[in-house]
């Protein structure tokens, strides 16, 4: 048995999500009450019946704040049952909020005449807070298409008998900003960079010429050698934890080359060590 609670700021993606599960073979339902969740897993998920085997349930900001603040206690009563619970989160930067409300013309759920929406989002964050502090997965869709946000359910959330941690690196530009879903986030911006040669200027990270040029370069080598040290050392540990997902960002000035050369070293050593690795370069298109 397995529930999937998924939330997150309006206009992050959370109605893709829940249509990809639903395509995933999820039973799913939008928009039910908080406060509902517990008596729902019990006609549901409890009965034993394979039609709800896994579930998805859609859960925003249209509760009342008692009922959004029970939901991680009511999770832990489901898990302690033997029901495989996960809040996945969504989110996205303000601004990016601001622009797909502005672009589809739709009012937010919690703008009225008395609340902007730049406010309405702050208020959303606040509401939602709970959710988002004990989420298992947040995923960050402020540079997410559809199609790439509904790989990424597939990817991270949809799993079959999965025996351990998903790990997704990730590479970003620090112009663009942070990541708002990662764990470990490290700089490469210390690495030569390929940018000041002409001849790579137009090229990425994974592109030959890039590599050879980082691979070339002792710091860069050494760079590569640390982080796969430390994250051979910590991984284990989030699993001790029963942690379900590890997400390790990687940026540079730009996010074309030296961020993106690091993640694809650091994605094949662990696949060579039989891990579950994703890759996510966010600002190759």
């Amino acid at each position: 048995m397995r529930l999937i609670i998924l939330s997150g700021l309006s206009g992050s993606g959370k109605s893709v999500a829940l249509h990809m599960l639903e395509d995933l073979d999820y039973y799913c339902v939008d928009n039910l009450p908080a406060g509902l969740l517990d008596d729902f897993a019990r006609v549901t998920l409890l009965i034993g019946d394979p039609a709800y085997a896994n579930m998805a349930v859609g859960i925003d900001a249209r509760n009342h704040p008692e009922d959004i603040y029970s939901v991680p206690e009511t999770i832990k009563g489901l898990r302690a049952q033997g029901v495989a619970c996960e809040i996945v989160f969504l989110q996205a930067e303000d601004n990016v909020l601001i622009k797909r409300y502005n672009e589809s013309h739709r009012p937010h759920p919690l703008a009225d005449e008395g609340h902007s929406l730049p406010e309405a989002i702050h208020m959303e964050r606040e509401l939602l807070g709970p959710l988002a502090d004990n989420a298992d997965l947040t995923l960050d869709t402020s540079r997410t298409s559809v199609h790439e946000l509904r790989e990424l359910v597939r990817a991270r959330v949809h799993r079959e008998a999965r025996s351990q941690l998903s790990l997704l690196f990730q590479s970003f530009g620090f112009r663009h900003g942070l990541p708002g879903d990662s764990d470990f986030v490290f700089d490469a911006r210390g690495l030569p960079n390929p940018y000041w040669d002409p001849e790579l200027r137009a090229l990425t990270g994974k592109d030959p010429a890039v590599v050879r040029f980082l691979d070339d370069s002792p710091v860069g080598q050494r760079f590569v050698t640390d982080l796969r040290s430390m994250l051979a050392h910590w991984i284990p540990q989030f699993e001790s934890s029963n942690r379900q997902y590890l997400t390790v960002s990687v940026g540079c000035t730009g996010g074309y080359h030296r961020s993106v050369y690091v993640v694809e070293k650091l994605a094949a050593h662990f696949r060579e060590l039989g891990r579950e690795v994703l890759v996510r370069h966010n600002e190759l298109k």
